[in-house]
This record gives structure tokens, sequence and C-alpha cells, in this order.
């Protein structure tokens, strides 16, 4: 699962309940997200620079106007992984991930709004297990610094589909997600396309098509177009470069990213 994902389903969620007052607009109190928030601030015009004791290792262009920002930090446990995500207004959004892919922490940067992984997890997420039988379904909460608990409930598949994008090697996924409240309430449902990289030890981005309680439906491709290392050209870099014409323009998105080049 990926951290747009994660996005997303807040996104949803806020779209409906957000009239309802339920939404704080706070910053949340962890050291790390503030020191994030900093750095991103500082790095509007230029090159993004992580936290302290961090290590930028990958960035990544994405359609839709986005570049996400993948660092790794010394004091996480192993595996641990933190993206920031610039749009074309500046950062946007950071999630922190651990060793199986789950969302331990995201953070809206605009709102402060933060959601939490709960411990109480009757089926938790897990990368390993999808690598290893080409399936997981995972059922979790996370907790908002509001106060709001959210039930996710899904799966991710293996599609058997392999591509190669900017030179890097990808399998494709299916996955499905639903979003409740509190109360039971299906608050938001999505499904789509995904990819791995095993190597990477995460999710991208793909196709996404979503409906909330309300029937507003979006349809979404935040696909990667290229991929930046450490002394490649675009490493650490904070505008956004493919689809921000059409989204300033309000127009539909490009097709998704294809096979190859």
């Amino acid at each position: 699962m990926t951290a747009r994902r994660a996005q997303g389903a807040r996104a949803g969620v806020a779209r409906v309940q957000a009239p309802h007052g339920n939404f704080a607009m706070r910053i949340g109190g962890a050291a790390l997200i503030a020191a994030t928030v900093l750095t991103v601030s500082q790095a509007r015009a230029g090159s993004f620079v992580p936290p302290s004791g961090c290590e930028l290792k990958i960035t990544v262009q994405n359609r839709g106007c986005t570049v996400g920002q993948h660092y790794i930090c010394a004091a996480d446990a192993p595996g641990d992984q933190h993206v920031v995500y610039f749009d074309k207004d500046g950062p946007s959004y950071h999630s922190k991930i651990d060793v199986e892919t789950r969302w331990l922490e995201s953070s809206d940067l605009t709102t402060g709004l933060t959601d939490r992984l709960l411990d109480q997890a009757a089926d938790p997420a897990s990368f390993s297990a999808l690598l290893r039988t080409g399936r997981d379904d995972f059922d979790f909460w996370t907790e908002s610094n509001s106060g709001e608990r959210l039930r996710h409930i899904g799966e991710d598949q293996l599609t058997g589909e392999k591509v190669e994008i900017d030179g890097v090697p990808l399998e494709l996924t299916r996955f499905r997600l639903k979003t409740f409240g509190a109360d039971g309430q299906l608050l938001i449902e999505s499904s789509g396309q995904q990819f791995i990289n095993r190597d990477h030890g995460r999710f991208y981005g793909g196709v996404e098509h979503s409906e909330d309680w309300s029937g507003e439906v979006v349809d979404d491709d935040d696909s990667p177009v290229t991929f930046a290392f450490p002394g490649d050209a675009g490493f650490g870099a904070t505008e956004p470069v493919f689809d921000c014409e059409m989204m300033m323009a309000g127009a539909p998105l490009a097709e998704r990213y294809g096979h190859g080049g």
C-alpha cells in the first residue's frame, strides 16, 4: 500500500466529514514531523534536504504533478522509510512506513493533520506475505491527532505483470481498499493498480478509482515516470514535472505511464 493511498483515503474522508467539524487544523507533535516541515519549506525552490540524521535515497517524478522524496533515518527501526510529496504549491504530504509497508504515520503538511497506526490490527499489512504468496489482505485502524479513528480493510495482489520504468524494474499490483468510520459507516471505497519494487521494499503509485458515500467519484494517476538516485540529474528536485499544466487547467489526467520507456 502506498503512502499516497493513505492520503487518498484521508482526502476522501475529509471531503465528506469536514462539514461536520471533525477535523482540527493543528500541527502534529512529533519532532521528526516538525523537522520535516521546516526542511521541506526551505526546499521549495531547490533541492530537498532530509531532516538531520536522515539520508535521501530516491527522487521520483510522478504523473499527476507530484514528486516524491524517499529517505531513511538512522534513528528509525531497520526497514522504516519516509516520503515527502511535493505538488505545484510545495510540500504537501509526509508518510512513514515500516519494513512491511504498514502506514506508521501520515501527515498533511498544509493542515498538520496526522494519522497514526493503532496497535490493534485484525490483519496487519504484510509486504513479505505479498511477495511470498502474491496476495496480502489487511484490516487495521488509524487515529488522527483530532481524535478520529478510521478502519481500513482491503487487499493487494500481484498481477504477474512486470514493467521497466526509467530503468527500474517494477511489478504490477491490483488493490481494493475500504475506509470506515468508527461507527462502521463506509466513507470511501477505492481500487486500482500500483507498482512495487522488491529491492526498494515499497509500493509506488498508479491508477486509482475512488467513490465516497455521497457518490463523488475521483479517478487519478500518480504512476512513477522517472527515478533519480544519488548523482543523477533531478535527484532532490522539488518541482514536479508531469501533468502540471493539465492540473492547473483542470483537464483530465493523461493516460498512465506505460511499459518500458
